[in-house]
């Protein structure tokens, strides 16, 4: 079982650190990125509002070096926004509001505004992808269809959104409700083929559910630039080490999948559920068994993952840690947990704020 490369996007919020209100400085941001002397250690680059930025992490095939690439990437991205006067922040959704989203200025985005008018507008969010390398687009779809079933527990890991626009939402990934609304979105069931593949891709383009491909905006699709898996599903981590969790568990499903063969019975409106069960209680209670299609104690879906591609995780090397930091998220809960404790423990979402800038800025340094 050969070794895969992997890559990560991670999109951060701006916040004015002074009220932990969203702040639309991107633009300056970016500015001061360009502007800084010598290499830069990391790119940063725009999206699709002013209050938010991304970036990216190379290539590797050792997933060790993703925690101090994704350190790397933050930092980046942390001297950025404090160059703009605000601190960047890993949260799946805005915590506090004041003012509506401001679209950053380029073609592209202004136009999917005008096409999709509110849906765009409220979509804001903050997410984590990864790249996973496939030999081609056959071996890639093949992999799509197994890991499927799977990516709700990636999700449940991930999940780190819990409030939004000044609300409790109910959800532990309330990004994850955002997205949901966009008609390419979404656990896709089994394709079968590339024909098949191409042919609903095609269509969604072609009856307006996205400009083009780029808005197929699949839990897993196939990259338009790259010979990679792209797996979408995920919140932006609370912490760099359940980032490199769900790379290293991401990588080892693509493996896995693409030398096995997929689960069978599920349709796609029971993957829906499974997602939204994972967006609505992450880790905090029962999950749906991709395995035995029931209902099973969180701890047990994980290591039912972990179990599925064991001998992945084995080949790569990734064992060792995966099993670890299994045990210290289910130890002390995902980004949404620790957000919870923060409001418990501050009693106001401007500490959910302060306290997840914090931990963002104890990530890179």
């Amino acid at each position: 079982m050969e070794t895969r490369k992997v890559g990560v996007e991670e999109e951060l919020m701006l916040v004015d650190p002074a009220t932990g209100m969203l702040t639309a400085v991107a633009g300056h941001a970016l500015r001061a990125h360009e502007e800084r002397p010598g290499e830069q250690e990391a790119p940063v680059e725009a999206e699709l509002f002013l209050q938010q930025i991304e970036s990216q992490t190379p290539p590797t095939d050792d997933v060790t070096d993703v925690a101090g690439q994704l350190a790397a990437s933050r930092r980046a991205m942390g001297e950025a926004a404090r160059s703009a006067g605000a601190a960047a922040v890993a949260t799946g959704t805005a915590v506090l509001v004041d003012a509506d989203t401001r679209v950053t200025p380029k073609p592209r985005y202004r136009r999917i505004v005008e096409e999709y008018g509110e849906l765009a507008r409220t979509s804001l969010a903050c997410a984590m992808h990864v790249h996973v390398d496939v030999a081609d687009e056959d071996e890639g779809l093949r992999v799509l269809d197994g890991i499927a079933p799977w990516l709700p527990v990636l999700l449940a890991v991930s999940a780190n959104s819990p409030y939004a626009r000044g609300r409790d939402t109910g959800y532990a990934s309330w990004r994850y409700q955002t997205w949901s609304r966009w008609p390419t979105h979404g656990t896709q069931e089994g394709f079968g083929d590339l024909a098949s593949y191409g042919a609903v891709t095609e269509r969604l383009v072609e009856w307006g559910a996205g400009l083009d491909d780029g808005m197929v905006y699949f839990d897993a699709r196939l990259s338009q630039d790259y010979p990679t898996v792209e797996i979408r599903v995920a919140d932006v981590c609370a912490d760099v080490e359940d980032a490199v969790l769900v790379t290293a568990l991401a990588r080892a499903l693509v493996a896995t999948e693409a030398d096995g063969d997929r689960i069978r019975g599920w349709r796609g409106d029971l993957l829906r559920a499974a997602s939204w069960r994972a967006s609505r209680f992450g880790l905090a209670d029962r999950l749906v068994s991709p395995t035995g299609l029931c209902l099973v104690p969180a701890r047990a879906a994980v290591e039912s993952l972990v179990d599925h591609v064991r001998p992945a995780l084995e080949a790569a090397g990734d064992l060792a840690l995966a099993e670890d930091q299994v045990e210290r998220l289910l130890a002390r809960g995902n980004g949404a947990m620790q957000q919870r404790r923060a409001y418990e423990s501050s009693g106001s979402l401007a500490g959910v704020v302060d306290d997840a800038v914090r931990r963002t800025e104890a990530s890179w340094r």
